[in-house]
C-alpha cells in the first residue's frame, strides 16, 4: 500500500508563519503537522510514502529525509511551483505506480484510523468496476457550512441531500490521473464533479477528531487542544 502526502502548497493563509517554515513543518503539540501524518500512515501499514514538494522543499526533505527513522520509505515528487492537487498527483505517478493510492493533506490533523482503508483499497484493486475513488467526509466546519457533496447510501451524489465536507482523505485508482498532463497546474474539483456524475465515487462520514489547519489561529487552536490532551 502506498500513500501520498500533499505538501507542495505555499500556505498563503498561514503567512507570515509559512514564509520561513513550510506549512507542513509547522508544529502543533510539539510535532510537525506532516510528522503526525507520517506516523499515523506508518502505524496503519502505509510505509511507502510519496510527498510532493515545492515551497521550501529542501526544508521538508531535510526534516523527513528518506523516512527510515519513521519506519517508512519516503520519496519526493519535486515541483518547480505548486501544481494544485490533480497536477501534483499526475506528476507523481511515476513514483505512485499502478493501483490504488491513499492521498492525504500535509496540513491535516486527525485521529482517523487509516488502517480502515486498507481492506477497502484491496477490494478496489480486485476489480475494475466502480468505485474508482473513495472519499472520507466530515461534518461541516463553521467556515464551510454548506459542505461539498451529499453522501447517500455510501455513495457521493448531487441529489439535494444535505452535503458534508470532504476531509482531504481519499483513495484513488491511479489510472484516473494517467491521461492528465504532468508538471502542469490542474485543480481536482472538475474531476470530482465528473466522477460523481458517473457514480464512480464511494464515501463515508467520519465524526471524530479532524482539524484542517489553514490559518495561524487554526494552528494555535490545535496546539492548545493537543497540549491539553
Amino acid at each position: 500500500m502506498k500513500a501520498m502526502i500533499l505538501a507542495a502548497g505555499r500556505g498563503e493563509r498561514m503567512r507570515p508563519l509559512s514564509d520561513a517554515t513550510p506549512k507542513p513543518l509547522l508544529e502543533a503539540g510539539g510535532k510537525a503537522l506532516v510528522v503526525w501524518q507520517v506516523e499515523r500512515l506508518v502505524a496503519a501499514g502505509f510505509s511507502e510514502i510519496v510527498l510532493n514538494v515545492a515551497h521550501r522543499a529542501e526544508a521538508i526533505e531535510a526534516a523527513l529525509d528518506d523516512g527510515a527513522r519513521f519506519g517508512a520509505k519516503i520519496r519526493y515528487s519535486r515541483e518547480p511551483e505548486p501544481l494544485e492537487v490533480a497536477g501534483g498527483i499526475a506528476t507523481a505517478l511515476p513514483l505512485l505506480g499502478n493501483g490504488v493510492v491513499l492521498v492525504v493533506s500535509g496540513d491535516l490533523y486527525t485521529d482517523y484510523d487509516y488502517a480502515t482503508l486498507v481492506a477497502r483499497a484491496h477490494e478496489m484493486s480486485a476489480t475494475t468496476a466502480p468505485p474508482h475513488a473513495h472519499m472520507v467526509m466530515v461534518p461541516n466546519p463553521p467556515y464551510h457550512p454548506g459542505g461539498d457533496f451529499a453522501l447517500v447510501d455510501g455513495e457521493l451524489a448531487f441529489d439535494g441531500a444535505a452535503a458534508s465536507t470532504f476531509g482531504n482523505i481519499a483513495l484513488y485508482r491511479t489510472s484516473l490521473f494517467r491521461e492528465l498532463p504532468r508538471e502542469e497546474k490542474l485543480k481536482i474539483l472538475p474531476l470530482y464533479l465528473d466522477w460523481i456524475n458517473r457514480r464512480w465515487v464511494s464515501g463515508e462520514l467520519y465524526r471524530g477528531t479532524w482539524f484542517n489547519v489553514g490559518t495561524p489561529r487554526d494552528l494555535a487552536e490545535l496546539d492548545g487542544a493537543l497540549k491539553r490532551g
